[in-house]
């Protein structure tokens, strides 16, 4: 990690300020459950080994070495799906081996994109396909006026298969968002095809996510894609196995759809303080994702709808993360701990590569000593007291079934199950905030 972000020094003057300008009673808070749509795909493998077959019995090509793209973010089930779409293609004749299909993640480096796939256990021996990572790509064609690029070693292989989470991308919206199609315009493009994707910012990235499948397989290079749809409680609800001409087109739409119905969601419309106990690029793109907390920090784009949240406190990084804190400027409250595992590097390269839709979101937000004056600090700055402050606690924006409230959000609320009454939020000795939810 090569952060610099030491708050050490700083911390005497944070706790005095702490102690002469915050509040210093925060609300009670009750567990609370909201009614929730999940269907869950159990198990897993044997429907992605179906699904796989169903695919490679309808191909018209002839097995050779294939390249399988795997992303960076942090998927349910992740390593058996990967291990058992090798092993179908295997059986189908193909020779599988893995590729980092992250863009920018991993610090732009084959390295650390390697780092970033072992950390989900997709290494040659957990999933039995090798790993080949490297930054080092091929233009194959143009994507809407600009040089597409692909892995080298995808290119070399001469084919390409996708593992891909469909999900409400966190920057733009259209008929395709994150999933297969965004993998193939912008993961398996490395750094500088990433970069280039991004330069137009939303529009961009609306037309473009859409024509990379038609660009990857006019080049001969996609075979298809394995597309996977999660519920709201961060478990696998179904997966579909695309053919290339599917990918980035009206298939990938409906599981689009199917995802924005399941996706997790604030039961509330209007938050004072949102506590968070962790974000992550394991949790989304932007470490929180902006569609739960209806906060995309993007220049030009009006913020509106809802949930509004007035200030968000966000307690820690996640550990698969590894120091990347991009989507912190959606932050407004920090404690010292987590800044002091911000790897900018890390966040500069995923924020540079991400163009205009990044501007803001590597901004650092206020830091206070503890987690107890982060979320002090939010509560004074909205003008409420312990009585009336409408607080709400998640431990992230992949978890909100069950989630924390104070008394005074719960008034508004309706339909919620009450799991345990009110109760002071719980710091341990050095007043950081204990996880809402255990791992």
């Amino acid at each position: 990690m090569t952060s610099a972000l030491d708050p050490t020094p700083l911390l005497p003057m944070l706790r005095r300020l702490a102690d002469q300008l915050l509040v210093g009673e925060l609300p009670v808070v009750a567990l609370v459950r909201q009614p929730v749509d999940a269907p869950r795909l159990d198990p897993v493998e044997p429907a992605v080994q179906a699904e796989m077959a169903r695919l490679l019995s309808s191909l018209d090509r002839r097995p050779g070495p294939i390249a399988v793209g795997v992303g960076s973010r942090g998927i349910a089930n992740l390593e058996p799906i990967v291990r058992a779409v090798v092993a179908e293609l295997r059986s189908a004749g193909w020779q599988p081996f893995i590729v980092p299909a992250m863009g920018s993640h991993g610090a732009a480096s084959a390295e650390g994109q390697a780092a970033v796939l072992a950390g989900y256990g997709i290494t040659e021996e957990r999933v039995g396909a090798p790993v080949r990572a490297t930054m080092e790509t091929r233009v194959v064609g143009e994507l809407d006026g600009v040089p597409y690029h692909v892995d080298r070693h995808a290119v070399d292989a001469g084919a390409l298969f996708l593992v891909a989470r469909v999900k409400p991308h966190t920057s733009f919206h259209g008929p395709v968002e994150s999933g297969p199609a965004k993998m193939c315009a912008i993961g398996i493009g490395k750094q500088p095809g990433a970069a280039l994707v991004h330069n137009q910012g939303g529009p961009g990235l609306t037309r473009r996510v859409p024509l990379a499948p038609r660009v990857a397989e006019r080049a001969g290079l996609l075979v298809g894609a394995l597309a996977i749809v999660e519920n709201q409680r961060d478990e696998t609800a179904l997966v579909r196995a695309l053919p290339a001409s599917e990918v980035g087109a009206e298939a990938e739409s409906e599981l689009l759809d199917t995802a924005r119905r399941l996706m997790p969601r604030l039961p509330f419309e209007e938050v004072d303080v949102l506590v968070v106990d962790r974000m992550g690029k394991d949790i989304s793109g932007t470490g929180m994702d902006t569609n739960v907390i209806n906060r995309f920090r993007i220049v030009d784009l009006p913020e509106s709808g809802t949930p509004f949240v007035r200030a968000v406190a966000v307690m820690d990084l996640s550990a698969a993360t590894h120091g990347n804190a991009m989507g912190i400027g959606n932050a407004d409250f920090v404690p010292a701990r987590l800044l002091a595992k911000v790897d900018l590097e890390s966040v500069y390269t995923n924020s540079v590569t991400a163009g205009p839709i990044a501007i803001e979101r590597p901004k650092i937000p206020m830091v206070l000593a503890s987690g107890r004056d982060a979320i002090r600090a939010a509560v004074t700055m909205t003008g409420r007291t312990a009585a009336d402050v409408r607080l709400a606690w998640i431990h992230d924006t992949l978890h909100t079934e069950v989630l924390a409230a104070s008394p005074a959000l719960l008034a508004a609320a309706s339909g919620l199950e009450v799991l345990r009454e009110p109760m002071p939020l719980p710091f341990d000795a050095e007043g950081e905030l204990k996880p809402l939810l255990q791992d």
